[in-house]
């Protein structure tokens, strides 16, 4: 007598996956229906998907495989000749619940309809930085080459993953079709970067404006505000626009921006600049790393 592995065509250490998908792959195969498998001969077909099914059903989950290769060294040991195994009272027994377990109504005389839902379908979607913030939709491209607006929820997380339901593959005999499986990637952007709720800038400003202080317009991801510039500003001079960050749908929690000043010298020399910085006496005695320590 086969094995449940050779009836289903595994190796005895074959994962559940491969498993499942070698019975998928048969059962579809000996679908009343499938008139290239079984033309002419669909009682044979019939008593063949018995056979692949009753093999799955030993099989299909860690109790049942466990028992099934138990029972199967446990036959192996045994003296008798008579054929006998201790697993085909179960096998008789997952014979007789077959058509209960997996076949459903009747179609036109006597003719049983195979049903099994189908499969979850993975997806990864690249979302704008500013969609992942906001929220907003975006158009996926599904398995089946169908179109579908993925909603995407404000201030996603990284990873976040969205089920659509029945947008899976399709299911067999009339039974329900699988899921989409989302995964949510946050795209990189140019300006702006995220820290939990918070919106993360470095701005660029000009040495007078770090000096004299001054009001620029700064990018949020709502639209540009102003913001007061400090006279004597530093590069590194950490600045907050408060509730300029990411509002949290489920629990209304709001963040905020913060900007950091960056001072950015002219891109041409300026012979003025030097000619004032060489004759700046403060600028030539302060030392702004005497608090490094020597290595």
């Amino acid at each position: 007598m086969r094995s449940a592995y050779e009836i289903l065509g595994v190796d005895p250490g074959a994962d559940a996956a491969a498993i499942k998908a070698a019975y998928r792959r048969l059962a579809k195969a000996l679908h009343p229906d499938a008139t290239s498998t079984n033309k002419g001969d669909k009682s044979k077909a019939e008593a063949r998907f018995q056979e692949v099914t009753a093999a799955y059903n030993q099989l299909k989950d860690e109790t049942s495989r466990r028992q099934y290769d138990e029972e199967q060294r446990a036959a192996q040991m045994s003296s008798f000749s008579s054929g006998f195994t201790p697993h085909s009272a179960r096998h008789q027994d997952a014979r007789d619940h077959l058509f209960t377990d997996l076949f459903e109504g009747l179609k036109g005389a006597g003719q049983r309809v195979f049903r099994g839902r189908g499969d979850d379908v993975a997806y990864t979607l690249s979302v704008p930085f500013l969609d992942a913030a906001k929220g907003g939709k975006i158009r996926l491209q599904l398995r089946n080459g169908k179109h579908v607006d993925v909603a995407v929820p404000a201030a996603m997380e990284d990873g976040q993953q969205l089920r659509l339901r029945g947008k899976g593959g399709d299911g067999f005999g009339g039974a329900e079709a699988g899921d989409a499986l989302i995964t949510l990637k946050m795209a990189l952007h140019d300006w702006f970067r995220r820290r939990d709720l918070d919106i993360l800038l470095d701005l660029p400003v000009t040495l007078t404006e770090a000096i004299l202080g001054a009001r620029v317009e700064v990018p949020t991801i709502s639209g540009p505000v102003t913001l007061t510039i400090p006279a004597g500003s530093n590069s590194g001079t950490k600045l907050r626009l408060k509730g300029r960050g990411l509002k949290r749908p489920t629990d209304g929690r709001q963040g905020d921006q913060y900007v950091t000043l960056i001072i950015t010298l002219p891109d041409q020399p300026d012979e003025a600049l030097k000619d004032f910085v060489s004759g700046w006496q403060a600028g030539q005695t302060d030392n702004p790393r005497k608090g490094f320590s020597e290595t």
